[in-house]
Order: C-alpha cells, then sequence, then structure tokens
C-alpha cells in the first residue's frame, strides 16, 4: 500500500513516521554499494535533515543536488542501491522524499529486504567520495555475492511522484514482520529521490543482559522510541536518543521560541525565570526497567538551551499508548505519570549528570516524559538502569 503527500494537498501521516528511522546515519546506517553516482552520491538518501535545494549551483558533473541521482540510462538495465541498516530491525513503513526532484525524479521503485550474518557479507570495496561515478567490475563483482536480487520484497515496483518544490514524499506500508539487517532500493530505470526514511523498531535480545547490567533503556538501539511530542520545528526529539554525542545543533531536538515569553523577563526572589511555556516529548523505553542514573546533555546548544527540565515516568500497556498517540496525548492527564526526576536547572553547552539521590521513583517504568522550559533544544538524553518485566499493565 502506498500513499504520496505533496505541496498543499491535507494528508494524515502514516502512523509509522514516529518511528526510529533505522536507515540514517545517526543509527550507523551506510550505502554499500550503488550501481551509479554520477550526478549525487547514495549516501545523500541517509541524511538526517531535509532536502535542500541551491538553484544556481552546478557540479562539473551537473546540477547540484541534495540527494541520489544517477545519470540518463543508455544501457539496459535499471539502477540499485545496498543499504546496511544501523541496527537490526523490524521495518514497517518507508519513506521515499523526492523533494526537488521535479524532471529527475525515478518514476518507480521497489524494495527488497534481507537478515545477513556477519559472515554472509563479502568484503566490499570502500566507496569513498562518489560522484561522476559508476560502480566498477570488481565493485559489481563483489556484490554479486550477496544475491541482493533473491531478497524478499518488502515492497513490489511502484509508481512514485516527484517533488516540484519542497514537499513530495512518498509513503509505503510494510506488511512483514521479520527482522532485517540491509535493504536493497531499486530505482526503475534511472533517476533520483532525496530521502530514504526506513522505519521501524530496533531488535535487541534482551535476553542476553542479565537483570543487574546497566543499560541506557531508552537508547535507539536498545529499541527506546519517541512516541509523542508537543513541538519540533527544529529538530526532531527521536535524535536524543541517537549513538555518541550530538554533532551538532541538527542532531538534537529543538523546538521554536515559547509564543507566550514576555516582552520583559522576571525572576523570582530565588533566582528562578518566570515564563510560561513548556514543550515536552515521551519516549518508550526499549525494555521495561528501573531508572537510576540520567543524563541530559545540552552540547552544541550555547545560546537556545532549556531553562529547566524534569521527567516523568509510568507504566502504559500497548492499548494505552496507542489511545495516546490516536489523541496526539492529549489524554496525559489520563495517565498516572510519576516525578522521576524533579525540575532542575541547566546550562549550556554541558552534560547534566543525575543519580538515584536526584531521582524520587524507583519504580519500574515504561514510558518517561521529558518536559523542558520554556523551550530550547536537548541534544542527548540517556537513562541508564535495570531491565524488569513490571509485575502488572493496567488496562
Amino acid at each position: 500500500m502506498s500513499a504520496h503527500l505533496k505541496e498543499g494537498k491535507p494528508f494524515v501521516l502514516p502512523d509509522f513516521v514516529h518511528l526510529n528511522d533505522l536507515a540514517c546515519k545517526i543509527t550507523g546506517g551506510k550505502v554499500l554499494f550503488a550501481t551509479d553516482d554520477f550526478f549525487a552520491p547514495a549516501e545523500n538518501l541517509l541524511k538526517e535533515q531535509r532536502p535542500i535545494s541551491h538553484t544556481d549551483l552546478f557540479t562539473e558533473y551537473g546540477k547540484w543536488r541534495d540527494g541520489w541521482e544517477t545519470r540518463r540510462k543508455r544501457i539496459s538495465g535499471h539502477d540499485w542501491c545496498i543499504i546496511q541498516l544501523g541496527v537490526p530491525g523490524t521495518v514497517y513503513g518507508f519513506e521515499a522524499d523526492t523533494s526537488y526532484f521535479a524532471g529527475n525524479c525515478a518514476p518507480r521503485l521497489s524494495i527488497q529486504a534481507a537478515y545477513l550474518k556477519q559472515e554472509e557479507i563479502p568484503s566490499l570495496p570502500p566507496r569513498g567520495t562518489r560522484i561522476g561515478t559508476a560502480a566498477s567490475e570488481e565493485e559489481f563483482k563483489a556484490v554479486e555475492e550477496m544475491r541482493s536480487n533473491e531478497w524478499d520484497y518488502l515492497v513490489p515496483m511502484s509508481e512514485i511522484k516527484s517533488g516540484n518544490l519542497d514537499v513530495g514524499c512518498n509513503y509505503f506500508h510494510v506488511t512483514s514482520k521479520q527482522k532485517w539487517t540491509h535493504i536493497r532500493l531499486n530505482i526503475y530505470p534511472d533517476g533520483g529521490i532525496a530521502r530514504l526514511k526506513v522505519y521501524g523498531t530496533i531488535s535487541r535480545d534482551w535476553s542476553l543482559s542479565g537483570q543487574n547490567d546497566l543499560n541506557d533503556l531508552v537508547a535507539m538501539v536498545n529499541g527506546g522510541i519517541c512516541v509523542g511530542y508537543s513541538n519540533a520545528q527544529l529538530g526532531h526529539p527521536h535524535n536524543i536518543l541517537g549513538t555518541g554525542r550530538a554533532k551538532s545543533m541538527k542532531d538534537g531536538w529543538e523546538t521554536r521560541r515559547s509564543l507566550e515569553r514576555p516582552s520583559i523577563l522576571k525572576a523570582d526572589d530565588k533566582g528562578n525565570l518566570l515564563i510560561p511555556g513548556r514543550e515536552w516529548a515521551v519516549f518508550r523505553l526499549g525494555h521495561p526497567g528501573i531508572i537510576t542514573h540520567v543524563e541530559i546533555d545540552t552540547n552544541h546548544f550555547k545560546g537556545n538551551f532549556p531553562d529547566t527540565c524534569t521527567l516523568d515516568a509510568c507504566i502504559l500497556s500497548v492499548q494505552e499508548e496507542n489511545n495516546c498517540i490516536a489523541q496526539k496525548w492529549s489524554l496525559e492527564k489520563d495517565t498516572k505519570w510519576n516525578v522521576l526526576l524533579p525540575v532542575m536547572t541547566l546550562k549550556p553547552h554541558k552534560r547534566h549528570f543525575f543519580d538515584a539521590t536526584a531521582i524520587q521513583t524507583l519504580n519500574v517504568c515504561t514510558h518517561v516524559k521529558l518536559t523542558i522550559a520554556p523551550d530550547g533544544g536537548i541534544s542527548r538524553l540517556r537513562l541508564w538502569g535495570f531491565p524488569r518485566i513490571p509485575s502488572h499493565v493496567r488496562g
């Protein structure tokens, strides 16, 4: 099943877009092979940020494109590339963004997938910097060992729509619930796509982690996921679950400035700023657990960090979470949140660590809500704790 989003037309986004992008660079996704990278390399497909356009910018090979664009094919066949997911996972849907590719968009695509063990992955030549090139005979010979033409089809050959301006998203639902490590994107016969998002859930084998093993329960690589937020105008909150420290502000969660802020800021007798407004994001842990340590990092947010933050935790069943998502968390007053971390003052460009002496509840939880006041940016959230199975789940 496919759907298309184009400029100026109302559209309800598929439910799967709130899941993690298993192929993006912040999870470790990478391109292993592409038949052709003449106008723009396939690595652009995995960028986190939205595509951009420079109308008058040209390279020696043609117009500069923020996406993957192959040359106009003058030989038999079609173009394709192989992407290794950052972490194995179950795929629920794809997004093919064709923004700014009017006139050069690939007219059709299909997507195949495979679960490969490390010993099944051949040693492929390094990609390096690719533009103005096509795959060499050596590369074709090496990639043939993967037998990718035999992989399972998650999306059969389907039409895609070009994006005339900055909106041109094509969505494809996936019904398979298998776990995958690699995908093959086929475009027919040639052309370009700006971004490919692979939305899914990360599958970690928690049986290998003992009850006394400390884990980052909310990390994206451990299955943590953002399931709701108030604002993501300048950066999505799922970014803060990424690996390592953020490389820049675009690798974090940043909200717009609060529209409720007064013309002149004042403080109370304790020096706390009196600024109305708050922003929030809700995360489902990769595994229910007891949180004992918290890290909140404002790395790179030097002039736009939040004034304060707080964390709340609760247990939600699958149905309760689905209800909250459907209602855009307007039912959150009905959710029995417990204070995990009380209001804490934040500083710019700094890692903040809070241990059990600051944490107010050591109960098992499945979901956590991060609230920042009044607005601003966070680069990383780490919730260290011990995996546990809840004794009961309400409803």
